[in-house]
């Protein structure tokens, strides 16, 4: 059996899960796949468009053995294309779909987001796909193929880029922490050296914070009255709010915004969140038993669901861990087919 490297991340996005490991090269594994596909709702799997068929598990041999079954396919580039059997990984789905290009600041390269947020998207899309194809298998009883692209998953965040270019021949461009003539809307540093967001961009909500630094007369000057204007004059217009910051220390100067209804945020690290009162309430984040760590803390399980709201359980397990679990409980296989298996390095 072995054991996954000695990281949290493993405890986190393998968590409610059960481990088994199989050859799936062999004859003998791939017939304990097609055994469990007998009962099963979803497959999910990542590798290289064709690897499945190269093993009989493509979507037609597993159909013919259950044909409810789900089969979400994510890959770099889809599983059809002139680029469907590239090797894809999260990062050249970013840099594909648009985002690499307009994150960073302008004066740098593209930067990354700083998670491997492409990945999370094209799993994102992948579950959004299965819950459909659920619903369909819920009124017709048939599976279907969910065919989820890195690339595709980016471009679908990707709001106007495209259209902006086809009808304008407007290409956004890196902008750093601000967003091309949204004013007020930055991040602004406070007397003590925090770094405070403060989004005031509409009409209403500038005046509110024009009156909140004690200036009440800057939400009728023609320079910042409108959201035109706000965005034209926006380098001034920051200017004078970061000077303003930098006269407070972050607590009170949230509560002033606050009571003056401007919308403001800190930026969180994850010391922060482990100590925000509002986590702590919602729960947002959970403390689980681990055998490596003693204990590991974690995101809750979002979004949250009156009825079901699910949990999370445990923490990513070992590689193979459940292997035997699976094989005699699943499977009714004996402990001497089991050993077998694993003998035969089938399992």
């Amino acid at each position: 059996m072995h054991s996954a490297p000695l990281d949290p991340w493993w405890p986190v996005v393998a968590r409610n899960k059960k481990s088994l490991t199989i050859n799936l090269r062999t004859p003998e594994g791939q017939e304990l796949v097609k055994e469990l596909i007998k009962s099963t709702d979803i497959l999910v799997e990542n590798f290289r468009p064709g690897t499945m068929e190269r093993w009989n598990l493509g979507y037609e041999e597993l159909k013919a053995i259950n044909p409810r079954l789900i089969m979400v396919r994510v890959s770099g580039y889809g599983q059809t294309g002139p680029y469907s059997t590239r090797a894809g990984y999260g990062s050249i789905g970013e840099a594909m779909g648009g985002l690499r290009y307009v994150v960073g600041d302008p004066s740098t390269a593209p930067s990354r987001v700083g998670i491997s947020i492409g990945d999370e998207l094209a799993a994102t899309y992948a579950c959004m796909g299965a819950l459909m194809a659920l619903h369909h298998r819920n009124e017709t009883g048939e599976g279907q193929v969910v065919d989820s692209a890195i690339y595709e998953s980016v471009l679908a965040m990707m709001e106007s880029l495209v259209s902006e270019y086809d009808v304008g021949g407007y290409t956004r461009e890196r902008t750093g922490a601000t967003l091309p003539n949204i004013s007020p809307s930055n991040v602004f540093e406070t007397r003590d050296g925090k770094m405070l967001l403060i989004a005031a961009n509409q009409d209403t909500v500038f005046r509110r914070l024009a009156a909140a630094m004690g200036k009440p007369e800057m939400g009728t000057d023609d320079r910042y009255a409108t959201h035109t204007a706000r965005g034209a004059n926006m380098t001034e217009l920051d200017g004078m709010i970061a000077d303003w910051t930098k006269t407070i220390d972050l607590e009170p100067l949230q509560e002033l915004l606050e009571r003056n209804g401007v919308p403001c945020g800190l930026i969180y690290t994850a010391a922060d969140m482990l100590e925000d009162p509002h986590f702590k309430a919602r729960e947002a984040i959970v403390e689980l038993p681990h055998k490596d760590f003693g204990s590991i803390r974690m995101q809750n399980v979002a979004p949250r669901l009156s009825r079901t709201p699910g949990a999370v359980r445990h923490a990513g397990p070992d590689l193979g861990e459940h292997t035997d679990h699976v094989l005699r409980d699943i499977l009714s296989a004996t402990e001497n087919r089991i050993e077998e298996l694993r003998a035969a390095g089938i399992v």
